[in-house]
Parts: structure tokens; sequence; C-alpha cells
């Protein structure tokens, strides 16, 4: 709260009080009844995919019981490194101006983005960013350096993903027409992974592209203020924010770092579909590993379906076949890896998500 002790400012604090408690009751208001729908929505989409996905649940439950738990309990720890290596290249980026980030709050954060990410179908990605930014601001970070690490930690991501689908593209694929049809996907995958990734950097490194986007924020700020009362200062601010948030650099290695946890976040998430496989007690097809794999995270990534349920079943399972392994053995291999990509990561990130709110309340 600002004191001013000079004469004018006493003459206009009422009025100034005046306007500044109908933004921020209009705003707390706002904010409460949007708490309420994301709530509601969550519980819905959770009471959705439970009912609809119970004949897949009790048929994981059978195929759980007929695998072999040590190679089970190999994915899942590589499942846990992939979630690791993800936080730890977030904290990487969040350290670049030299604030001090524990790892325990960022990797609570990424559990429980993760688990908002894959439960809520269309918008899941853009809440989870949400909720992530809120969540890294409220450990005392600046905003510029969250957006920023937020943003690079989306391009190495995306990036890394490209760099794998284009890996499998040229070691994989077989021969003949279905092996160049596979082949010609996985790079087809790569450049649509790599073309958001390169806008998003041109936009952050050249004055004419930031120029534009200087403008489009501008607005948008001069309208939030207008109606909401955030920003404070409008569209003022909005110079001040971008020129942070281009400024902020790593050195060569620490990109390089990050960039390579990235790749590793992937490859142990496909290490676990691996695994799966072999837990399954069935020949891993490790030619076209690769892009067995991209096909389900690019059904995965469209967020038509809560982590693109039931799409990345189909999606695996009928690549794994066209690999090699029986339809019946392929979909159990899937089952067992969703039980440990899907269903215990959101598990766990709404349980950590239920200890980081009642953390809030608390410091609230």
């Amino acid at each position: 709260m600002e004191k001013r002790g000079d004469g004018p400012a006493v003459h206009e604090a009422p009025a100034k009080a005046e306007d500044r408690r109908r933004p921020s009751f209009l705003l707390i208001r706002t904010g409460t009844l949007r708490r309420l729908l994301l709530t509601v929505l969550v519980i819905a989409v959770l009471t959705v995919i439970v009912v609809v996905a119970r004949h897949t649940l009790a048929e994981s439950t059978h195929v759980l019981a007929a695998a072999n738990p040590a190679w089970l309990l190999l994915a899942l720890a590589a499942e846990a490194v992939s979630l690791t290596a993800f936080g730890l290249s977030r904290r990487a980026l969040l350290r670049a101006n030299g604030d001090h980030v524990r790892l325990r709050s960022v990797m609570a954060i990424t559990y429980a983005s993760n688990a908002l990410s894959i439960s809520v179908p269309f918008a899941g990605a853009e809440l989870a960013v949400v909720f992530s930014y809120r969540q890294l601001r409220g450990t005392g970070l600046a905003a510029a350096t969250t957006s920023w690490a937020l943003t690079v930690s989306w391009i190495c991501s995306t990036s890394a993903l490209a760099l794998l689908l284009a890996a499998g593209a040229a070691v994989g694929g077989g021969s003949g027409n279905t092996g160049t049809a596979a082949s010609v996907a996985g790079f087809a995958g790569a450049a649509l992974y790599l073309l958001p990734a390169a806008g998003v950097l041109l936009a952050l490194r050249f004055d004419r592209v930031r120029a534009v986007l200087r403008a489009v924020l501008s607005r948008l700020a001069a309208l939030s203020r207008r109606l909401l009362g955030k920003p404070a200062d409008g569209a003022a601010g909005v110079d001040t924010f971008i020129d942070d948030v281009s400024s902020t650099r790593l050195s060569l290695p620490g990109y390089a770092w990050v960039f390579g946890l990235a790749v590793a976040n992937w490859a142990f998430d496909c290490a676990a579909l691996a695994l799966s496989i072999r837990a399954m007690g069935q020949p891993v097809p490790w030619d076209n590993l690769l892009l067995v794999y991209g096909a389900g995270a690019a059904v995965g990534s469209t967020g038509l379906t809560p982590g693109g349920f039931a799409l990345v079943e189909l999606a695996l399972t009928a690549a794994l076949h066209a690999s090699g392994l029986r339809a019946s053995s392929a979909l159990a291999a899937v089952l067992a890896y969703r039980v440990v990509n899907f269903w215990l990561v959101l598990l766990g990130g709404w349980i950590t998500m239920a200890c980081l709110r009642g953390t809030t309340r608390r410091g609230d």
C-alpha cells in the first residue's frame, strides 16, 4: 500500500482510493469466479475421464498383473528421470539472472502443471503455462525472468522433440513405401514442431518483429487496464517488460545444458515406452521406436482429449502393430506405458497441486 505525504496527494487521495477500490473489487470477484470455474471444470473433466476410461482402467489393471514388475519399475524410473530433466532445465533458465530457485519448488510446480496440462482438453497446455507462471512468480521471481524462462523452455522442448523425430526419420522407417512414408512423416513432424519455435525466436531477437509484438501487447495491456484494472501501468510497462525479456541471456554452455536436458526429457519418456514393451515380454522395435514414439507425442500434443487420452493409445498401438507386434501385444504394451506416463503422473501431479494450494492458503 502506497503512502504520500505532500499536499496535492492528500487532496487527491479520496478520489484515487475510490478509483482503486473499484478495479480491485472487480478483480477480486473476477479472480474468485475464475478459480471457481476452473475448479468445477477440473472436477468435471476428471469425472469424465474416470467414467469414460473405466473399461480402459480395468484392462490396465489386468495388464499390470501380467507385466514383469522389474521392467515396469524401470519404466517408472525412466518417467521420473524425464520429469526431473524437465524441472532441471526450467531451474537453469530461471536462474539466468542470478535468482535463487529451489529445485524442490520447481519440481512441485512442474508435476502440478503437467497434471493440469494433461487433464484439460484443448486449453490444458495454456492453463498449465498460466499456473506455472503464477506459482513461479509467487516464489519471488520477476515477471520478465519468469516469462523468458517459460518461453525458452518451450522453445527447447519443442526443438528437442523435433530433433528426435528427425533422428527417427533418418535411422528408421524400414524399407519400401511404408518405410518411406514413415520417414517423410517424421521429417514433416520435425518441421512442424520447429516452425513455432523459430517464430518466437524471431520475435525475441529481431527489432522489427519485436516492434509488432510490442504494439499488439500494448493494445492488450491497455484493454486489460480498462476492464480489470491490471496491469497498473497499462501499456506504459510493455516496452520495459519486452526489453527485460529480450535482454535476459544464458551463456552458450548454459543453453547447451538446457537443450540437453530437454532432449533427455523426451528421450527418457521414450525409454519408458521401450521398457513398458519389454515389461509385457515383447521385443522392442528399435529401428522404428522414435517414429512410434513421435506418433504418440504428435497426437497427444493436439489437446483434443485430456493428455491425448484414447488418441495416444490408438496411435501408439497402430504404430507398434505396423512395426511388427501383434495388435493385442501392442495394445497391452501401450496400456502399461500409459499407466506410467499418464495415470500415475496425473495422480501425483494433482496431489502435488493440492499441497501447493494448501501452502498458498497458509501463506495468504
